[in-house]
């Protein structure tokens, strides 16, 4: 069994977790031969569901992460293989054990305490875990010290039970790129149709979420990266306020748009997960703006008669893409009405093309400093320290790294000068002015809106490493650029394929966001568990 799959013979992991591991991979071959993946006893649970189950002494922590570790080497390992996990934490279930110790001491942090969670592998976490963006160059990395979004996580007494596969530098690196590869983890497939793409980057969170092999996962996203994959694999996903959550120790993109996310089965999970991993961090200055704004409980904003009186605007101008896209978005509005909603159709968001050329200039400047930000901090002697060494090191293992496609993206940042040329900066200020002023804010001010919908995606595309992506089209960019926040919430299906609609509103609007999206949720109930078909049915 290769590292980058499971870390399960260190030296370092405990004799009784190697016997639990044991169990758990036995336990998989005999189970290999069936097909019946709804047989799950966790399916479909939320973070309540699991909580009471261990008040109610059902199940423990420990029995949980179990479960989930079993059903990850049944079908992602060893059934449909959809490999959306780039490595497990080899202490998850001495983890999990503390937890359980404390609860039965009478210590129950909050309603993650005991969760089993699993984390993009572009977060930091200082265990055994390596955290690589999915770059082979990185395949050694341990962090030194936890990200802050994890630092909370543990505090909320969470189970980190690994790390997920993610599109390679979190898809920047290359315009012809296949969504969900990476060097060091592979390709990772969709679960509803495996020789479909599950888009990304937060590819592997995802899957993972969908495929119930954990209660929670977290994503990050610059442009698309939570809200196309959580659209994708029929799930909820929560692309924050810039500032909401911290960006310390996680391997960036660009600072200006870069944010992690909550992605979970359903809106109430990931809720939670916003509100505990919320707060103020030092080091990250932009969450100061959070002061004042932030809610460590976003739960109390599930209201299911949310929409009873909220004015949606529908930005036409992403609708086109794919006829049968079009025609679920109009079932998604006719819904809104039904749930008392009042419509504003259209209410496009405009300078969609401004918006974009401001934003690649803005991106490829970023990812230069910010990258070499990142790997100045790894230790004396790491053999990658700037991007510049990331390209020559792909060059040199091009056999494994630069095998489908190339790494231009990466190439044309490096060309960029800093942060102070007149370029850059005209940019930034051009991608805030189309994306805010003459955005977002203009439409919502211009109809007097609450949110805004819109197709977050089209269906899964078949996925192709040689030719890349066949992305059609959404309506991610606005919100990225803004840094503003939306969340995408499954909106029906096409054929086999899930197909989400996204809730896109001014900064800080969260709570009215998660009323918005809990009350249609409720409302519709379009989320399905994946059957891992292996092609689409023609006949």
């Amino acid at each position: 069994m290769k590292r980058r799959n499971f870390i399960l013979t260190s030296t370092a992991v405990s004799a009784s977790l190697l016997v639990d591991f044991s169990t758990i991979a036995c336990s998989s071959e005999k189970q290999k031969t069936s097909q019946d993946y709804s047989n799950f006893p966790l399916l479909e649970k939320t973070v309540m569901d699991l909580q009471q189950d261990m008040q109610s002494g059902k199940y423990s922590s420990a029995e949980l992460t179990r479960l989930y570790l079993d059903r990850i080497f049944k079908i992602d390992k060893n059934g449909p293989k959809v490999n959306s996990i780039i490595e497990i934490n080899p202490d998850a279930v001495i983890i999990a054990e503390q937890c359980d110790k404390e609860r039965k001491e009478g210590k129950v942090r909050g309603p993650l305490h005991g969760i089993p969670i699993l984390l993009k592998d572009n977060i930091n976490t200082a265990d055994k875990m390596v955290t690589s963006a999915g770059s082979l160059a990185l395949a050694n990395s341990i962090a030194q010290r936890d990200a802050f979004i994890v630092k909370r996580l543990r505090e909320a007494g969470a189970v980190i039970m690994g790390k997920t596969n993610l599109s390679e530098w979190a898809n920047f690196r290359s315009t012809r790129s296949s969504s969900g590869w990476s060097g060091r983890g592979g390709q990772t497939h969709n679960p509803y149709i495996t020789d479909r793409n599950p888009c990304g980057s937060s590819s592997g969170s995802g899957v993972a979420v969908s495929s119930n092999f954990c209660a929670l996962a977290i994503g990050t996203e610059t442009d698309g990266s939570i809200v196309c994959p959580s659209s994708t694999n029929g799930i909820v996903g929560i692309k924050p306020t810039l500032g909401l959550w911290s960006r310390t120790g996680i391997i960036p993109i660009a600072h200006s748009q870069d944010t992690a996310g909550p992605m979970a089965r359903n809106v109430s999970d990931a809720a939670i997960l916003l509100g505990a991993l919320a707060g103020i961090d030092e080091i990250d200055e932009i969450t100061r703006d959070s002061n004042g704004k932030a809610h460590a409980d976003y739960t109390k904003f599930l209201n299911i008669n949310g929409l009873k009186g909220a004015r949606i605007g529908v930005s036409r101008n992403f609708f086109g893409f794919h006829e049968r896209v079009d025609e679920l978005i109009e079932v998604v509005i006719s819904d809104l009405k039904r749930l008392g909603a009042e419509i504003v159709d259209p209410a496009n968001i405009e300078y969609l093309k401004e918006c974009g050329e401001a934003e690649n200039e803005v991106l490829h400047y970023e990812f230069k400093a910010d990258l070499n930000s990142y790997l100045s901090q790894l230790p004396p002697g790491f053999p990658v320290r700037t991007l510049e060494q990331i390209i020559a090191f792909n060059r040199k293992y091009a056999h494994k790294e630069l095998r489908f496609f190339g790494q231009e993206t990466m190439i044309k940042s490096n060309e960029k000068e800093p942060l102070t040329n007149k370029l850059y900066i005209e940019a930034l200020a051009n991608l805030r002015k189309y994306s805010r002023e003459l955005g977002i804010d203009a439409t919502m001010k211009k109809h007097n809106l609450q949110a805004i919908i819109a197709p977050t995606g089209g269906p899964a595309w078949t996925t192709d490493p040689i030719n890349g992506d066949r992305y059609l089209g959404g309506s991610s960019s606005p919100a990225a650029c803004a840094g503003y926040p939306s969340i995408t919430v499954p909106a029906g299906f096409i054929d086999e394929l899930p197909v989400g609609v996204s809730f896109i509103g001014k900064a800080w609007s969260e709570p009215e966001l998660i009323s918005f999206a809990y009350a249609y949720e409720q409302g519709t109930i379009h989320r399905k568990p994946p059957k891992f078909l292996p092609t689409i049915p023609i006949e």
